[in-house]
């Protein structure tokens, strides 16, 4: 059910590869330490998938030799290792459909402001910068294991000198020729299966009503999914609204047991319990919890949750950064959840097939480590 095919493009020097390398872009907050680091590097691909000019920029690196012209049809072996854990998935262009069809599903919303910024990247580069995540139930990784014999293409282990899930994380990778064996065993694993967009919704997206025949993908069996806490700005004084929860004292901000919550404040730290759990598979989700049961105490309404005045977003590993935004007063509240499980994203993902208005709601998951930016970027085609 899923077509996949080699990827052509453009791609870093080995020599190149750990400076050239970057977070995706919706992780990378303006204004932030990691984002200043990024921009002090002239190799980072920060300065296409976030800067003023990305055509003029891929002709300066390509000129500097950072970047490479590749024109071979290849998939790419990636595997990342991360804190004593490792994970392994590949690199593919993936044939574009109708999520009609049910060969790419969808469990998130999409906004058209983000789409379009995707889409006019793509027309002004015509390359696609940043992979779409996907799921699969395929036989993957070991299609994918005669691959380790040979010498990676790159080996990077790459430092943004934090502010990222990709701090530290080992990257190697593996270059496999479309027609070679291995190639054309990835393909058979994949295609019996549909593909579960895990994050990169909007570039799918994109790529559909940009009209794209191929789509940059990064396909995996295996997935890990933190929880995607929030700092919260109500409408209303804080005290007022905290004082309508049936809180109880917490010792420290950490993330909670399913259906519960964490709360941190200036002055204390608080634990609440869900008073109702739903049994449909949307309803029953902690965030859809947290928005029904907390946010109208808060005076907030479903239209101020991707409002930065009201709202933003850290997975679980940023607990601490959460924390201090609080206390330097950028936001009054900061909420920790517990993490959505694959079987939950599976479950909201099957019931949309039949139902397009049954999606999760928005920054309910946060997949980690996240694929970097720049191991290829693929020269896609427009449907004729």
């Amino acid at each position: 059910m899923v077509q996949t095919k080699g990827l052509v493009g453009v791609r870093p020097a080995a020599s190149s590869v750990e400076r050239a390398l970057c977070p995706p872009y919706d992780v990378i907050k303006d204004g932030s330490p990691l984002e200043k680091e990024l921009r002090s590097r002239p190799e980072s691909m920060v300065h296409i998938i976030a800067g003023e000019n990305p055509a003029a920029t891929i002709q300066r690196l390509l000129d500097e030799g950072i970047l490479q012209q590749d024109d071979e049809e290849c998939f790419y072996v990636l595997e990342q290792s991360f804190q004593g854990k490792s994970r392994i998935g590949v690199l593919a262009a993936v044939e574009v459909s109708e999520y009609e069809e049910g060969n790419i599903i969808r469990h998130e919303k999409t906004f058209d402001a983000k789409v379009k910024g995707r889409i006019a990247l793509a027309r002004q580069t015509g390359l696609n910068t940043g992979p779409i995540f996907l799921l699969t139930r395929g036989e993957l990784t070991a299609a994918l294991q005669p691959a380790f014999g040979d010498v990676p293409v790159y080996d990077a282990t790459c430092d943004f000198g934090g502010g990222t899930d990709l701090q530290d994380v080992r990257h190697r990778v593996w270059r496999i020729p479309a027609t070679s064996t291995v190639g054309e065993a990835i393909r058979a694993s994949l295609a019996p299966h549909p593909a579960y967009i895990a994050d990169g919704h909007h570039r799918y997206h994109a790529a559909l009503r940009g009209g794209q025949t191929h789509v940059l993908a990064y396909l995996t069996e295996d997935a890990e999914i933190l929880a995607y806490n929030r700092v919260v700005r109500g409408t209303v004084p804080l005290e007022a609204a905290l004082q309508q929860l049936e809180l109880e004292p917490a010792t420290t901000f950490e993330t909670p047991a399913k259906h519960r919550f964490t709360f941190y404040t200036r002055d204390a730290c608080f634990s609440l319990a869900a008073k109702i759990v739903p049994d449909d598979v949307v309803g029953r989700l902690d965030c859809s919890i947290l928005e029904r049961e907390v946010y109208p105490h808060l005076g907030l309404a479903h239209e101020h949750i991707v409002d930065p005045k009201h709202f933003d977003y850290y997975p679980e590993s940023a607990l601490e950064d959460m924390q201090a935004a609080v206390d330097r007063g950028d936001y009054d509240l900061a909420i920790a959840l517990h993490p959505v499980a694959i079987e939950e994203l599976i479950a909201v993902a099957d019931a949309g097939r039949t139902d397009s208005e049954i999606v999760m709601p928005e920054k309910s998951t946060f997949f980690s480590p996240k694929v970097p930016t720049g191991v290829i970027f693929y020269r896609f085609d427009y449907r004729g």
